[in-house]
């Protein structure tokens, strides 16, 4: 690789690491390239992404970021999956890691907190963003339900109360 591509490559990387919410780390030993497809495909699904690197290059791009303090993870067969969305790499790495014992977390960080690997795996337990906002929603509209069903329970009342007086009335 020449020098000019290996330039455009860290400040590629450096662009990554200021714009990720989220970065995890992995040591990716053996994985063929139909299983890196596949996470490749899987992370794009959830608006993350996945990049094989070159822990020399990472430790060039890391610098003057957030996450300069995961610097210590890069040694070995590395790669970084990362996203905007502060638990979907996290989720997608860690399922496939349990799918596949060739890829492992090693660590990873959220802006300037360092998370080791528990951490990525407690990070990968939280509902997404999209679905803390169905829920957030969900609570809104449940109040204006109940509040719909307890107004119409007092016409429901009147109205079989006419009705049965009516039917009382035809009987007598």
């Amino acid at each position: 690789m020449d020098r000019a591509r290996k330039k455009e490559l860290v400040e590629e990387l450096n662009g990554v690491f200021s714009e990720a919410s989220l970065v995890v780390v992995t040591s990716q030993s053996g994985l063929t390239v139909a299983e890196s497809t596949d996470l490749r495909s899987r992370m794009r699904e959830a608006d993350a992404s996945y990049k094989v690197t070159k822990n020399r290059l990472v430790k060039l791009a890391i610098v003057g970021t957030p996450y300069e303090g995961i610097s210590d993870l890069f040694e070995g067969p590395t790669a970084i999956a990362y996203s905007t969305d502060p638990v979907a790499a996290a989720r997608i790495a860690v399922n496939f890691s349990k799918e596949n014992e060739k890829l492992r977390v090693v660590g990873g960080a959220m802006a300037e907190s360092l998370l080791d690997e528990a951490g990525v795996k407690q990070l990968a337990t939280l509902p997404s963003l999209d679905e803390l906002r169905g829920k957030l929603v969900g609570l809104l509209n449940s109040p204006a339900t109940g509040l719909a069903g307890v107004l119409q329970a007092p016409a429901g009342q009147l109205a079989r109360v006419f009705s049965a007086k009516a039917a009382n009335e035809e009987t007598v």
